[in-house]
Parts: C-alpha cells; sequence; structure tokens
C-alpha cells in the first residue's frame, strides 16, 4: 500500500510539474487577416497596423493568407483559438471567405471586412473601405481628360473575379468610359465582350463577369503582362499608335506599361493605376506610369483600428454608407481618394509624410 501510494503522488508531482512547464496559450483580442506578403501594399498595411496599435492597450495579431482560401480559414481558426473578440480581414475570395468569418461570428466575434466586401453572408458586421467605385471613375476620367479627337485606342484590363472591389473598380470606370465610347472618342481594342456591350450605360454583374473573363489580371504581374503581350500579337499597327489603357492597380500597371512600352508600333500610352506603391510612384517621376489613386492606408487603417477599438470597449462605431453583399446591407466607414501624376507626386506623398523624398530618385 505504500508503495502504491508511493507511486500516486509520483505520478501527481509529475502532472503538476507538467501543467506548470506547459506555456498558457496567449490571448488576443484583435485578430487581423491579410491576403498575402507578397504584394507591397499589404506589407504597408500590415506596417501601418502595428504602427497605429501601438498606442492602445489591446493585444494584435496578424497573419497571411498567401493567396489562399484554405490558409485563410485556418489563420481565423488559429485566432479564434486564442480568444480574440474582433477580426479584421481582408478576404481573398469574397464569396469562400464567408466560410472563415461564419465560423468567427457563431463564437461572438465581430468582424470587420477590410479593403475587400466579403459577400453572400449574413456574418459581417462593418466594412472598412475606400469608396471603389470613385476609385474606377477617378482612373476612366484621368484617360478621358487627356485624350483629344477619336478613335482613340482603348485597352481595358481588370483586376480578379474573386474580389468584388474588381467589379466595383469596373463598374466605376465603366460609368466614366461608356459614354465616350460610345461618342467614338475611344475605341475598345482588347475585349470583344466589352464592345458588345459598349451602347449599355450600366452593365450587370453578370455582363461584367463577361468582361472581366477577357481582361482580368488576376492582380497578378506575369498574368497581366503575359495578357498585354497576347493583346499587342494580335492587335493591328492601326489598333496602337497613341493608346490609353486602364490598369486596375499599380503592380499591373507596371506590367502592362513595360509591355506596351516594348512595342515599336506604340507611340505612347497613358496608363492607369492605385495603391502609390514605390515602385510605381517612381515609373510615375520617370514617365513610364500615368497617374495612380492613392489611398492613404494610414486613414484606413485608422478607421479600422477606431472601429474595432470601439466594439471591444462595448460601444458602435461610427459609419458613413452601407454595401449590400448579397445577403445584407453592411454597414460601411468609407475613406476618400486622391489621383496623383507627375505634377502633385510630391505634395501628396512626400510632403504629406506617407513617404520620404530618399524613397525616390528625382530627376
Amino acid at each position: 500500500m505504500k508503495k502504491l501510494l508511493m507511486m500516486v503522488f509520483a505520478s501527481i508531482m509529475m502532472m503538476t510539474t507538467l501543467a506548470a512547464c506547459t506555456p498558457a496559450v496567449q490571448t488576443v483580442d484583435i485578430g487581423i487577416v491579410l491576403p498575402t506578403r507578397d504584394e507591397p501594399r499589404w506589407i504597408q498595411d500590415e506596417e501601418r497596423f502595428k504602427a497605429a496599435l501601438e498606442s492602445t492597450d489591446y493585444s494584435v495579431e496578424i497573419l497571411f493568407s498567401q493567396g489562399s482560401t484554405a490558409t485563410e480559414l485556418s489563420n481565423v481558426e488559429t485566432l479564434l483559438a486564442k480568444g480574440i473578440k474582433v477580426l479584421i480581414i481582408t478576404a481573398q475570395d469574397g464569396d469562400a471567405a464567408a466560410a472563415a468569418v461564419e465560423k468567427a461570428k457563431a463564437e461572438g466575434v465581430t468582424v470587420i471586412a477590410y479593403d475587400r466586401l466579403i459577400t453572400n453572408t449574413e456574418a459581417v458586421d462593418y466594412y472598412v473601405t475606400f469608396d471603389s467605385v470613385a476609385v474606377g471613375e477617378a482612373q476612366a476620367q484621368y484617360l478621358v481628360d487627356q485624350a483629344t479627337g477619336t478613335g482613340n485606342p482603348l485597352y481595358l484590363y481588370a483586376g480578379a473575379a474573386s474580389d468584388n472591389n474588381a467589379f466595383l473598380f469596373f463598374e466605376g470606370a465603366w460609368n466614366v468610359l461608356q459614354p465616350k465610347i460610345a461618342d467614338g472618342t475611344f475605341v475598345i481594342k482588347n475585349s470583344s465582350e466589352a464592345v458588345n456591350l459598349q451602347a449599355k450605360a450600366t452593365l450587370t454583374r453578370a455582363e461584367m463577369s463577361a468582361v472581366l473573363g477577357q481582361i482580368t489580371t488576376n492582380w497578378d504581374f506575369n498574368t497581366a503582362k503575359n495578357l498585354a503581350e497576347s493583346h499587342l500579337t494580335a492587335a493591328a499597327e492601326a489598333d496602337k499608335g497613341n493608346v490609353f489603357i486602364l490598369a486596375p492597380n499599380d503592380g499591373t500597371a507596371r506590367a502592362i506599361a513595360d509591355a506596351f512600352a516594348a512595342d515599336t508600333a506604340v507611340t505612347s500610352f497613358k496608363v492607369t493605376g492605385q495603391d502609390a506603391e514605390k515602385a510605381s510612384v517612381q515609373y510615375i517621376i520617370d514617365g513610364k506610369q500615368s497617374m495612380t489613386v492613392f489611398k492613404d492606408v494610414r486613414t484606413l487603417v485608422t478607421d479600422a483600428i477606431d472601429m474595432a477599438v470601439t466594439v471591444l470597449e462595448g460601444n458602435t462605431p461610427q459609419t458613413t454608407g452601407s454595401y449590400n453583399n448579397g445577403s445584407k446591407d453592411v454597414a460601411a466607414k468609407q475613406t476618400d481618394v486622391v489621383v496623383v501624376t507627375q505634377d502633385n507626386v510630391r505634395a501628396a506623398l512626400i510632403t504629406s509624410g506617407y513617404y520620404l523624398e530618399s524613397d525616390f530618385t528625382f530627376r
């Protein structure tokens, strides 16, 4: 009996020691899931989030999905295991992300869609965004302002069809471009679907989807470059000359610009972008990219963190509008955008403190 008691005591002591040595799971207040570390835009966001949270008492963990919906879901599950109360998430795929946010919602977590709307689910509480339609309108208006005469070759490109923002950007661009296509200012050269729809001022989601199927870059540099090169190969010399290019963001703008610059039949080109990535800012300074739509990530991040902190303090965040995601109208906080060209690049990006002048080479 004495020997048995000794064995039981030793077992209890061992279990106690093991329990003491097992690290406690670190709790996290705010979980953030971003789509990839492979694009400069999202590295900017990570840095801004970290800076914004330095002034709060709340803990945060930032994870990247690396282009995978499965990883995105796993990231959310990891954060839920750490007890997050607010999830800020940029969806890899607007529809597919529903599964992840529904898990979060089932555990009482407040879900904030960041920059990309999560679609066809009730499990989204708030949406922090730039006005994506306004982004497309600003890109298109730049092209319109640069065009003279009629018959100007127009090449259209778009983001990934899995990203709801790609549709909003294209919707905004079409709002401005379609009247100038209808009056002959522009002639579409690289999308038969867009040509078939050029008399329509407003496109349905299905119609936009058909166009995007021909011009999507998937937000990928190489895809954009290959697509532009294939369009140029198929185009006659009469379809080149002084061309106008709707590129959806900076990464694809640089890729498309490189392709058009390499074609000797292209006399000149105007190409749009967005995000004010450092590489594209240098392209603008050098005259290789025409413009970018600057979306001040500092403001967007601040809006998202303020919203999360307001929720954690038991209050209701202020919003400025709403977006229908297919299942509900999601209350949204919208942030303004700024068009940046060679003329205002210093004032918009350097004087404002967003970048340092030493980040660029001015000639």
